[in-house]
């Protein structure tokens, strides 16, 4: 149990998608302007990758790996090449889902989310955690905790950059470095110290 948290403590911070692996950018600068949308979108962005990676573990190990189909008589078959087409149709089938649901329960923050949340179907943060998920060889266990931490932490990540964009409207930022200038060095800055995080054990 202890290594479950201690891999989504160090998904969540010290390999977090959006400001160590800079996964997610556009979705990431776009829908910062507003902490409300922001947070609105790390609860789904976290529950998008808390369903999906797990699942693309599942589908994964039991279809697509070598050896895999080994019950059906297609032992010697290796479909780990069909990886991509197969883990983006199951995140896009998910994102659908969500989007009905918010649409459904939560109308105001489906209005305000608009087209950012069809985005998380082709958001290479959530694509990025599932192959992640293969590259490090996670059992399932494994890759629910990395889901949940690597969701959690990108959605840290860009609330915490709403707020400090929230802030600087109120600045006086140089006219050059208005706008996008500014969430470039914000973005930076903030990368920084989620690197600084690297030195600690978790």
């Amino acid at each position: 149990m202890t290594e479950l948290v201690n891999l989504a403590l160090r998904a969540m911070l010290v390999d977090n998608l959006a400001l160590t692996f800079l996964l997610g950018m556009c979705t990431y600068i776009a829908v910062s302007q507003r902490v409300a949308t922001a947070f609105g979108l790390g609860i789904a962005f976290t529950a998008v990758q808390t369903i999906t990676v797990p699942l693309n573990n599942i589908v994964y190990q039991g279809l697509l790996t070598a050896g895999a189909l080994s019950w059906a008589g297609f032992g010697g078959l290796d479909l780990s090449f069909l990886r991509f087409i197969v883990f983006i149709g199951i995140i896009a089938a998910l994102v659908q889902i969500l989007e009905l649901l918010l649409e459904r329960f939560f109308p105001r923050l489906h209005a305000a989310l608009g087209i950012y949340l069809p985005l998380l179907t082709v958001n290479c943060a959530i694509l990025g955690g599932s192959l992640f998920m293969v590259q490090r060889d996670y059992d399932f266990p494994e890759s629910v905790a990395y889901g949940f931490g690597s969701g959690a932490g990108w959605a840290l990540a860009i609330v915490l950059f709403a707020a400090i964009r929230e802030r600087l409207r109120r600045a006086d930022v140089p006219e050059g470095l208005r706008g996008t200038g500014i969430a470039f060095i914000v973005t930076g800055l903030l990368a920084l110290g989620f690197l600084g995080l690297r030195g600690i054990e978790l």
